[in-house]
């Protein structure tokens, strides 16, 4: 049964005969050239083609000869590694925390999820055992958190950027623990509903 129309090899042939692209006879030279171009083709020909060593990028122009990095290749908080200092770390934990309230919880009318794009702050809390409050020496940045103390060090580089300036710290001498509760820099935050 043909539901086509296409009931034999002739037909397939005059069907491609009418799609091809051929003029006459005389121009299967030219389409073999053609495809075997085509043919030669790989995955490394997709995009713009590679740039010449004549043609360097500007962000990769060194401003002052002598210079090995720009401060923007560096990462933030590097300054504080010190591989001969031989206090050790100590142990950490890192939480993520959002408010929820009633409406959040019985009724889902905030549109919040359990999910970490919806955590507002971050809380450490940095277990420091033999060590007093005034001997803390706490310095946040967007992404790095450093903290000193006679017997430890702790040079911790953030999971989520956060807001430098918008932070609290809390030392808890009954448990030897501080908790540093971060508020979260979030880039999408005119869109996440609060």
């Amino acid at each position: 049964m043909d539901c086509f129309g296409v009931s034999s090899f002739q037909n397939l042939q005059a069907l491609s005969a009418l799609l091809s692209t051929r003029q006459d006879d005389d121009d299967d030279g030219e389409e073999t050239q053609r495809v075997s171009a085509y043919a030669q083709m790989g995955p490394g020909h997709i995009g713009p083609p590679p740039k010449t060593d004549k043609e360097v990028s500007s962000a990769y122009v060194k401003k002052n000869s002598k210079d090995i990095w720009s401060e923007e290749e560096v990462a933030e908080g590097s300054q504080y590694d010190d591989l001969a200092d031989p206090r050790p770390q100590p142990e950490y934990d890192i939480i993520l925390k959002q408010r929820v309230g009633t409406e959040d919880l019985f009724l889902g009318l905030s549109g919040k999820d359990p999910s970490s794009m919806c955590c507002e702050s971050m809380l450490v809390k940095i277990k420091l055992p033999d060590t007093k409050a005034t001997e803390v020496v706490l310095d946040v940045k967007e992404k790095f958190l450093d903290l000193r103390t006679p017997k430890y060090k702790l040079g911790l580089h953030l999971p989520h950027p956060i807001h430098s300036q918008e932070g609290k710290a809390q030392f808890f001498s009954e448990r030897e623990e501080l908790e540093v509760t971060l508020l979260l820099k979030r880039s999408m935050d005119f869109i996440n509903i609060q």
